[in-house]
């Protein structure tokens, strides 16, 4: 039998060198191990027709080439819950979520058993709770879903705890008075246009790839309805981090403008992310707030004026240093 040659440690640790030179790269550390001495960053994000995803991309872009050292890449996800989940176990670096999400992630209530040990970068635009119907369907009102076929969002998403929250706030109970379907927005849109669903439910940004796509492709045959009358419940039960908002007509070429519930978006880190770092990404941000605006114009929204109001997440250090610099 033939015998494996054995070469000392020194010459193997010596080829590897050759080899990682040989193909013009760096060794990068995983996801979560970045440090300021630079890396590989990722960013958790949201459905591909979603405007997390979109806006995930150009941050990385930005990141990429505005701080030195860094690398950064964008993940499609289910969005909030489990982005925050994600971030907590390391698997990403920074994650976009709901500002509810987020409030009850450093709570520990409702979708987390513990508080999370998360922090804010900054506050970012506001999510619009947009709840499309088939025309056809009867539904004017939250209400009106008694009985149909609804799209509540990916599982553990931010677009779920708020379906979830509009439907109990309208006296139904989400598990027996509708056929609720967990799709993420592409299937969703899908659904509708099928017609295997009768409204969908999706919070994000103006405009959502998606919601113009079902928009577009679906006419006068869909619509969104108004929700602003499920607003008292939902401040009483969780405060005021839901405020009303509207939809412009120009958004997606309705007959007027709706009536909505908003709530802010805000962009979280771990809290042993390094001062320099988050200072650095964060000035990036909005330094570079035009590059990603170009991407999506829910970026517009992105303010340093509101950027340190991400009450009751606590905002890092480093961010929080950039911002005041910034002002």
């Amino acid at each position: 039998m033939r015998t494996r040659r054995r070469f000392p440690a020194a010459v193997v640790a010596l080829a590897a060198a050759v080899s990682l030179v040989a193909c013009g790269g760096q060794r990068e550390p995983e996801a979560g191990k970045a440090g300021t001495d630079g890396g590989r960053l990722t960013i958790a994000t949201g459905n591909t027709t979603g405007v997390y995803y979109q806006l995930g991309g150009a941050m990385a872009k930005v990141f990429s080439e505005k701080v030195e050292g860094y690398r950064a890449t964008a993940s499609e996800t289910g969005a909030s819950v489990q982005n925050v989940q994600g971030l907590v176990a390391g698997n990403y670096d920074i994650a976009f979520s709901l500002g509810d999400t987020a409030a009850d992630a450093v709570k520990g209530e409702h979708s987390f058993t513990t508080p999370q040990d998360v922090v804010a970068l900054t506050r970012l635009y506001p999510n619009y709770t947009q709840v499309a119907v088939r025309a056809s369907a009867g539904i004017t009102k939250v209400a009106d879903l008694k009985g149909k076929r609804v799209s509540t969002g990916s599982p553990n998403s931010g677009t779920e705890v708020i379906a979830r929250r509009l439907l109990e706030a309208a006296g139904l109970d989400p598990a027996r008075d509708v056929k609720a379907q967990r799709l993420g927005l592409p299937e969703s849109v899908d659904g509708m246009k099928a017609g295997s669903i009768d409204a969908l439910v999706w919070s994000g940004g103006l405009p959502t790839g998606g919601i113009t796509d079902l928009m577009t492709s679906l006419g006068k045959d869909v619509k969104l309805i108004p929700i602003t009358d499920l607003l008292p419940a939902l401040t009483k039960t969780y405060g005021t981090i839901y405020a009303q908002g509207n939809i412009p007509a120009a958004t997606y070429k309705q007959p007027g403008d709706v009536a909505t519930v908003i709530v802010p978006n805000v962009l979280l880190v771990r809290k042993n992310m390094s001062d320099e770092l988050a200072e650095k990404l964060t000035k990036a941000i909005f330094d570079n707030k035009e590059a990603l605006v170009q991407v999506n114009a829910a970026a517009k929204a992105i303010s340093i004026e509101d950027a340190a109001n991400t009450a009751p997440v606590q905002l890092h250090p480093g961010a929080k240093k950039a911002i005041e610099a910034l002002k």
